[in-house]
């Protein structure tokens, strides 16, 4: 499988131009009161079976982040959250070979309901540097992202 492109500033990577479709997912990054946060990994079946990634998916027609986030951990942890709970952090785009992807992040310390992994996908919680591999390729910014709001400095994950 061919490495995905991290896009800056609204560039586009590889083939297709400015009229590739753009895939828009909102992705949480629960962290718990002692400051692990969670890993999941992806399901099989998907691209990317396997790596380890924040939970999220793909906003439908009409939602805004906020409300795809909150349907989408409800589908696939089984927890409740409100979307004034959720707090929007950054962005960056992903030009995987499948797609080319706008990550929206957002910050949880809040939720309710006990984890359940309704995709069957397997989940850690985790500090810097990240033990679980392989890790996605668009999570790899936010671990950087959160070793400098930590002060962290070394690798963040295992490549």
């Amino acid at each position: 499988m061919s490495e995905p492109l991290l896009v800056a500033d609204g560039a586009l990577a590889r083939d297709g131009g400015p009229d590739r479709p753009m895939v828009d997912v909102a992705v949480g990054i629960l962290i718990r009161s002692d400051g692990r946060f969670l890993l999941t990994t992806r399901p099989q079946g998907k691209v990317y079976a396997g790596y380890w990634e924040f939970p999220g998916g793909k906003l439908e027609a009409g939602e805004s982040v906020k409300q795809a986030l909150v349907r989408e951990l409800s589908e696939e942890l089984g927890i409740s959250l409100q979307p004034h709970d959720v707090v929007l952090w950054k962005q960056q785009l992903v030009d995987y070979p499948h797609a080319l992807v706008r990550l929206h992040f957002c910050k949880l310390q809040v939720w309710q309901g006990k984890l359940q992994m309704r995709e069957q996908q397997s989940h850690a919680w985790q500090t810097l540097p990240v033990e679980v591999m392989p890790v996605l390729p668009g999570t790899v910014p936010v671990l950087a992202w959160l070793a400098q709001e930590q002060g962290f400095s070394g690798q963040t994950h295992t490549a």
